[in-house]
């Protein structure tokens, strides 16, 4: 893995306004070298010698970027039954170590945790209402995630207490996150990756009928599909604090379709259209959908699934990709994207086990056939495989 550093720095929203407070989270990847120390200060202020070359590194001029689909965790089923040890502990990280390479070697890996965590030791549920085990978030943070959006139609399955709950396993693990808070005072999410500030908003178009909790109306991030201004002034504040890169992760909006509806669409355009937004990534259709670059930037409609297991079994639920792009800053000072990159991948769903595999000739003819649906190969994607 190389050396990665990504630092979480934080602002205050007070409405949609930011104010900056003292905030850093460090996480530092395997193997990240050590800061260069600081020159010693000449013995008098009248000495002659030359002061000592500045030590800060310079800016980047680009870096990488992967995301990934849904994260659900079924009960009771070929995931659940190979991932529970003999202790009665649970093991997630074989589901993700075939593609972990992947993840690990971008310089800011996302994710999309679609559910709620259950307290360690349980209960546990699955569909409709999920509540998964807690060391699914040791997983995804094993595997290389440095963030992961939370804004679902199921962010509250187990109450607001679960929200709360997931989101401290969240920060246990290191991972960062936005799309659900705690409280009305939260900052928005800007991640400083090796010196490049990356903003990342979410939200989602339902709740599947649950209410926003009375006293806590600020918990999840939600819109009225195509209305998009709520997430357009996170992403201005996200800008405001200092982001250099926004990412919005927009969850709907027809499930099992591969193609994105005229809503879907009209969100993600009004997204790319507004300078504050760099790069749209959408869930919850649980199947690929295309990627189509409008006007210089990209957009991922739908990632598909990247861990779930339906109880109706096929490829469309079971083949998945991994987005990467890599951004560039240009000669006006702006970050875009460079190139667009898909991976794909399959849900390899076994007796006991379920495991995330690279996709095979014909699994990787499908998913491409699909990303390529509105001419995004022609446009500059670069589908990997083997």
């Amino acid at each position: 893995m190389p050396a990665r550093s990504v630092a979480r720095v934080g602002y205050v929203r007070s409405g949609r306004g930011t104010v900056l407070v003292a905030l850093a989270v460090l996480l530092v990847g395997c193997g990240a070298d050590e800061p260069a120390p600081a020159a010693a200060p000449s013995s008098s202020p009248s000495s002659a010698a030359p002061a000592a070359p500045s030590t800060t590194a310079p800016a980047p001029d680009s870096f990488s970027l992967v995301a990934t689909g849904d994260v659900l965790v079924h009960q009771g089923r070929a995931l659940t039954r190979g991932a529970q040890q003999p202790d009665g502990s649970w093991d997630f990280a074989p589901v993700f170590a075939p593609i972990a390479p992947v993840i690990e070697q971008a310089d800011l890996a996302i994710c999309h945790l679609e559910t709620p965590v259950a307290p360690v030791g349980g209960p546990y549920s699955g569909y409709p209402a999920f509540a998964a085990q807690p060391e699914i978030v040791d997983a995804l943070a094993g595997a290389g995630y440095d963030l992961c959006s939370t804004a679902s139609n199921h962010s509250l399955d187990a109450g607001f207490a679960g929200l709360v709950r997931t989101l401290d396993t969240l920060d246990a693990a290191g991972i960062a996150h936005t799309g659900t808070h705690r409280s009305a005072g939260e900052p928005p999410t800007v991640v400083d990756v090796a010196g490049v500030r990356v903003g990342h908003v979410a939200t989602t178009f339902s709740l599947n009928g649950v209410p926003l909790p009375a006293d806590a109306p600020f918990a999840v991030d939600t819109f009225a599909v195509p209305d998009v201004s709520g997430v357009l002034a996170d992403a201005a504040a996200a800008r405001a604090a200092g982001a250099e890169v926004v990412v919005a992760s927009v969850h709907c909006c027809a499930e099992y379709d591969h193609e994105p509806t005229a809503a879907q669409e009209q969100a993600v355009r009004t997204l790319l259209a507004s300078p504050d937004v760099d790069l749209v990534l959408g869930h919850h259709a649980h199947v690929v959908q295309p990627f189509e670059e409008v006007d210089g930037e990209w957009a991922a409609y739908g990632l598909g699934n990247h861990l779930a297991e339906h109880a109706t079994r096929g490829y469309d639920t079971e083949d998945s990709v991994i987005a990467r792009f890599t951004f560039t800053r240009g000669d006006d000072g702006r970050f875009a994207v460079t190139q667009a990159e898909a991976v794909p991948v399959r849900i390899e769903v076994g007796a006991d086990a379920v495991t995330l595999v690279p996709a095979d000739p014909v699994s990787a003819d499908r998913i491409t056939a699909v990303l390529d649906a509105r001419g995004a190969v022609a446009d500059g994607l670069r589908v990997v495989t083997g």
